[in-house]
């Protein structure tokens, strides 16, 4: 039995993980919701890029993207990834590895149609992580596609979220002298119970 308590009690790592971010939405100045997203890609070299988590469910964590991008295209030949997410103002991180689905139904349509229009459109203008001839050619699709989309654009068909499906969650909490505090929650599926495990700082 590990001496979880304080911070890092409770019996559901996702209910741990929202408490967290609850605090950093109130302490951390510039994107509380940011992570380190990490993939691989088909030649096993890793990448890594800063994206916006947009919710922490029940069984899994979600972020959405462009699905002709880099990450995109490395997580569904993966089937897997993982992201680190750390709060300076906290001196607190979360780490997570696991499998992958896509969001791509109602909920995507549901977040998609909360972002500004701005934004929207963007994301229908952009060919994600793909060559780009200048600024200016990019700012000429945005016109013409306002032109062509009016203001409710669809959701693009090229355009949705992921499910990060934990196997492993880790939960690190500075200490004095580089004595930290982590502890780690595995499974070997989803759906099976959690075994949760101290590490050494």
């Amino acid at each position: 039995m590990t001496d979880r308590s304080g911070i890092f009690a409770g019996d559901d790592p996702f209910a741990i993980a929202r408490a967290w971010l609850a605090e950093a939405e109130k302490s951390e100045i510039n994107d509380p919701t940011a992570i380190a997203l990490s993939t691989v890609d088909a030649d096993g070299l890793p990448n890594a890029r800063m994206v916006l988590l947009k919710a922490v469910e029940d069984a899994a964590f979600v972020f959405y993207t462009n699905y002709g991008s880099a990450k995109a295209r490395e997580i569904e030949g993966a089937g897997k990834a993982a992201f680190v997410m750390h709060w300076k103002s906290l001196r607190r991180q979360i780490r997570v590895r696991g499998l992958t689905e896509r969001e791509d139904g109602p909920r995507a349509d549901e977040y998609f149609a909360s972002r500004s229009l701005k934004s929207r459109l963007g994301a229908w203008a952009s060919r994600q992580s793909e060559p780009l001839e200048s600024r200016a050619a990019l700012m000429a699709e945005v016109a013409r596609l306002t032109a062509r989309l009016g203001t409710h654009p669809p959701r693009p068909p090229f355009w949705g979220g992921f499910r990060i499906v934990p196997l492993e969650i880790e939960f690190w909490a500075d200490g004095a002298f580089r004595l930290h505090d982590r502890f780690v929650w595995r499974r070997d599926a989803p759906g099976e119970a959690w075994t949760v495990t101290r590490l050494s700082p």
